[in-house]
């Protein structure tokens, strides 16, 4: 896969540690989340798969709570889900994923960032048929072996198994998201250091020293940008 999610996470986790960011987003996915369907994540699949996201970047339950409760008090605030795909240097592609109440000025926003660092905006569908939507599950404590046997007992299967440092990661399909993380709780697992539904690449491609810098300062830009909830991209940053 190419893909090392614990040195990606640890990146983020870096980059946000003086700032609230990456709280505010996920207040922002709860809310709509729950504003979707039942406030409740035992009734409501993609609340349910929001939280298991913030559990694994330690969202602190005050900040769920409180998001929880808006959404039951019925505020009217109306947010829109927006994908947006375009490129970046020497062959890169990136989707920015984006939660919205004004669509004019996130679309605004994006297409700035992209065209200060070297990137311009695509048109619907002209980056993502090159990415495959994927189920992510990382944890500690299990070898490989063990994984799969784990996920046979279950009747789960898994596009893929793989140890990373000193981590599990297992790939699958979207639908099989909820079913691979209840196979390994069932096993005594009860942390995941992943737990993710992302757009994998099908190839990844390296960029020059310099073309990385600016790929990294426009993934930057749209990643700062207010509206944006995640981007995904073909470059092996790592």
């Amino acid at each position: 896969m190419g893909r090392k999610w614990n040195n990606i996470k640890e990146k983020k986790a870096s980059k946000d540690a003086n700032t609230s960011r990456v709280y505010s987003k996920f207040a922002l996915e709860i809310y709509v989340a729950a504003r979707q369907g039942e406030p409740n994540p035992e009734s409501n699949q993609a609340l349910k798969f929001v939280l298991e996201r913030a559990k694994t970047y330690n969202v602190p339950r005050v900040i769920i709570d409180r998001a929880i409760e808006k959404a039951k008090g019925g505020a009217e605030e109306n947010y829109q889900e927006l994908r947006y795909e375009g490129f970046g240097p020497n062959g890169s592609m990136v989707i920015v994923d984006a939660l919205t109440n004004n669509v004019n000025r996130t679309a605004s926003n994006v297409r700035a960032a992209f065209g200060k660092n070297g990137g311009n905006m695509g048109v619907a569908g002209s980056v993502s048929y090159m990415f495959d939507k994927t189920a992510v599950i990382g944890f500690e404590g299990k070898s490989a072996d063990e994984a799969l046997e784990i996920l046979m007992e279950a009747d789960v299967d898994a596009r893929d198994i793989l140890e990373e440092d000193e981590s599990i990661i297992i790939y699958g399909e979207p639908e099989q998201f909820h079913a691979i993380q209840e196979a390994f709780r069932n096993s005594g697992i009860t942390d995941f250091t992943v737990a993710e539904l992302t757009m994998l690449p099908q190839n990844e491609v390296a960029l020059d020293p310099e073309s990385q810098e600016q790929f990294e300062k426009l993934v930057d830009a749209l990643e700062d940008l207010e509206d944006v909830q995640q981007v995904y991209h073909n470059v092996d940053l790592v």
